[in-house]
């Protein structure tokens, strides 16, 4: 077996990746790093992403830097990478590698962040660029980053940065860098972008292919589900709880249906968060660091938000429904199964997709499965080892409980251990039972019977219309129903209502019935005995200096109460709201409510 001191990297270097716990060469590195200690010549390198791309030309890049030290730090090499997170990771990465190589400086530039910092940096000297495009062709053009000396330019997730719409970009720096270098191409693809790009930019490259050309990742397990459209959520959530230990990335392709599975499966009791272009960059950052540090076990997301995410251990990557091109399956499906671990990529789509999934099986040549949704009895069944296995496993620290355990056998020593037991289960284990005691069920669509365009239900216009209808319902037994006068433009959604309510309610936390956003105001369900407390706690509640309304919804849209005219009135700013001017009696203001609403405000 081959070792990382068979590659012939330096001793700093491999005293760095040690104690990194690197041990045995990943077979892209195995390939890649013996050519470049060896090599001038251009490279394209197809690997999938997760494979020990960012080591394999990251570290001879950095031997070769620190032999030729250079006390200006002119910059002499450049990392470009599709995104913001991607360019610090590619970053932190080759700081570490070079722990113990002589004072190199290596600056991450991107957008969407001040610019002075990165042009004081580049100003001081720095030999190593990580960029995104944009961000570097401005520094370009600020004359901040002089490039006069780059001998070595690399490409990483290629495909991604053109599928970003980085084409330009990338010719423009291609062309300010010195004839005389190196450029090495890295991608999970290789489409006929990345061709272009090698035949124009590329001299005599070497090749190197880890795996296929345009390949998904090879461990990874290829599943779909096939249900009608008004039951893909349903299908979600069965899929979710038959893996208790699901740790998954799970794509939509728009930002309003990212948000809004998210909201659901926060409401409903997953540990979930969504990731998409509506949010702010502080607010990403957040979340992904709370998924990384594995304090969110399901990432909703777009392609475009999730591009650069890399994540370790991902068991599964979760298609809701199929993304517009097969390079976009690629880079889904390539982010499990990695590192020699086993993934499984699961789509879940409805009959007008089945020619989608016969599109990519031909392009990554690889067959997909037919699932069959577990039965209610068979993920209850999975919940209850779980529940099990975690009692079992847990670690019993005798000396730190001894103090307590008297009290708890005198608390507890009238219950048997069959007591017990069942108490046990039916706390770790009550949601599951409750929701599958009376599960709906879900009709499989059988994929060679053809269904009739536009009877799919919540399919196209049906759902849209379903959707802006989707406040209009009467609660569910034994809850009742909240109006407040926040909503989606307000930045409050499924986490923050649910925060907000518990913040403001001192106790015992209120579970949290069913949500429904506005733009300008939301539904939310309580138990009726918490109903009370719940409004209590929220009069006189200010955000951002304007006070918010709350009361009973059924009150609330009865009454015309003025916290309700206030958020009509918001509600008409939007674009989406133009109801026409005309005095407004009681019966128009709970209409107005109440309705669904086609664009311009008139109604379908």
């Amino acid at each position: 077996m081959m070792t990382f001191q068979d590659l012939g990297l330096s001793e700093q270097l491999l005293q760095a990746i040690t104690e990194l716990g690197f041990e045995t060469p990943m077979p892209v590195q195995e390939a890649v790093i013996p050519h470049l200690l060896t090599n001038e010549q251009d490279l394209v390198a197809l690997a999938q992403t997760g494979t020990g791309k960012t080591a394999a030309y990251g570290l001879p890049m950095l031997q070769k830097l620190g032999d030729s030290h250079d006390e200006a730090h002119s910059t002499r090499a450049i990392v470009l990478s599709p995104t913001r997170e991607l360019c610090l990771q590619i970053a932190d990465d080759l700081e570490s590698f070079s722990k113990y190589l002589p004072d190199l400086r290596i600056l991450p530039v991107y957008g969407g962040t001040n610019i002075e910092p990165q042009i004081r940096a580049l100003r001081s000297g720095i030999d190593v660029i990580v960029a995104t495009p944009g961000r570097l062709i401005d520094l370009m053009h600020r004359g901040a980053a002089q490039l006069g000396e780059v001998h070595t330019v690399i490409l990483d997730e290629a495909d991604e940065m053109l599928s970003m719409g980085f084409s330009e970009s990338i010719d423009a720096i291609l062309e300010g860098v010195p004839a005389e270098h190196t450029t090495l191409l890295f991608s999970a693809t290789m489409s006929k972008e990345i061709e272009r790009i090698a035949k124009n930019y590329l001299h005599d490259a070497r090749e190197i292919v880890v795996g296929s050309r345009n390949e998904g990742a090879e461990h990874v397990n290829h599943i779909y589900y096939m249900v009608r459209a008004s039951d893909k959520y349903l299908a979600l959530k069965r899929v979710v709880d038959y893996y208790p230990k699901i740790y998954a990335i799970i794509f939509c392709r728009t930002r309003m249906e990212t948000q809004e599975i998210a909201d659901k499966l926060i409401q409903d009791g997953y540990n979930a968060d969504a990731l998409h272009g509506d949010l702010s960059q502080q607010q990403r950052d957040l979340t992904m660091q709370r998924f990384r540090q594995h304090r969110v076990q399901l990432l909703v997301a777009t392609d475009v938000a999730a591009r650069g995410l890399d994540v370790d251990d991902l068991t599964h990557v979760i298609n809701y429904g199929m993304p517009e091109d097969i390079e976009n399956y690629t880079h889904r499906s390539g982010r499990t199964g990695r590192a020699g671990k086993k993934g499984t990529s699961i789509c879940i789509v409805h009959s007008r997709e089945r020619g989608r999934i016969k599109d990519v099986e031909r392009t990554i040549k690889k067959e997909f499965v037919r699932g069959t949704l577990p039965s209610p009895k068979e993920i209850c069944s999975k919940q209850l080892w779980k529940v099990i296995d975690d009692i079992e496993r847990v670690e019993v620290e005798e000396e730190e409980i001894a103090d307590f355990l008297p009290e708890v056998r005198r608390k507890l020593e009238w219950l048997d251990k069959d007591d017990l037991l069942k108490r046990i289960v039916s706390r770790e284990f009550s949601r599951f039972l409750r929701y599958y005691a009376n599960a709906p069920e879900i009709e499989e669509v059988d994929p060679n019977v053809k269904e009739k365009k536009g009877k799919a239900k919540g399919d196209g216009k049906g759902e849209r219309k379903g959707r802006r209808a989707e406040g209009d319902h009467e609660p569910e037994e034994g809850f009742s129903r909240i109006f407040i006068t926040l909503g989606k433009a307000d930045g409050f959604y499924a986490r923050e209502i649910i925060g907000l309510v518990n913040n403001r309610c001192p106790g015992p936390k209120i579970e949290m019935g069913r949500i429904d956003l506005r733009p300008t105001f939301s539904f939310f369900e309580v138990p009726e005995e918490e109903a009370d407390r719940v409004l209590k706690g929220l009069k006189g509640l200010t955000v951002k200096g304007r006070r918010v309304g709350a009361d009973y919804a059924e009150a609330a849209q009865n009454t015309g109460a003025p916290h309700e005219k206030r958020s009509a009135k918001r509600e008409r700013k939007q674009p989406e709201f133009q109801p026409k001017k005309k005095k407004k009696n009681k019966d128009d203001w709970q209409k107005f409510f109440t309705e669904p609403k086609g664009k311009g405000g008139k109604k379908k």
